[in-house]
């Protein structure tokens, strides 16, 4: 068997995965490119050990640790990506920019800072904020106290 095969085999699968990756919106859509592109990595592992006539079959070798990196990645993604369409309602990717604290694009705090950048007059004013917060923190702050 010629090497050529398999190894334009891989990178057909590792350009359908990176274009995966570019291009898809769904977070589950994307792992399964990512899941691709490792896939690609394998059969070059094995293609290589099979060509190299390794005695020691470093390159299936190899590809068992990726193949359970793999599982181990895509067992974590899927409960993170689970997560967050419970909390979010979507699992798109470009709405997961909201997990940011701030709402403007440079970085600062648009609602007048954090606690630790108000003046010294407002200090005081913590124990009524204090109270205002645990209400205004929503079903979240309920549950913790239930």
């Amino acid at each position: 068997m010629h090497l050529a095969y398999p190894a334009v085999l891989a990178v057909l699968l590792f350009c359908v995965g990176l274009y995966g990756v570019l291009a898809r919106r769904n977070a589950i859509l994307v792992l399964m490119a990512v899941e691709l592109m490792l896939n690609a990595v394998n059969i070059n592992l094995v293609a290589f050990d099979v060509w190299l006539r390794d005695t020691l079959h470093a390159g299936q070798a190899l590809t068992l640790f990726t193949i359970a990196i793999a599982a181990a990645e895509i067992g974590i993604g899927l409960a993170i990506v689970l997560l967050v369409h419970r909390n979010r309602g979507s699992s798109d990717i470009d709405r997961l920019r909201d997990l940011r604290e701030s709402d403007s694009p440079s970085g600062g705090d648009s609602g007048g800072g954090s606690r630790a950048e108000k003046s010294p007059a407002s200090a005081t004013d913590n124990d009524a904020e204090s109270g205002s917060d645990q209400q205004v923190q929503g079903p979240a702050a309920g549950r913790r106290h239930a």
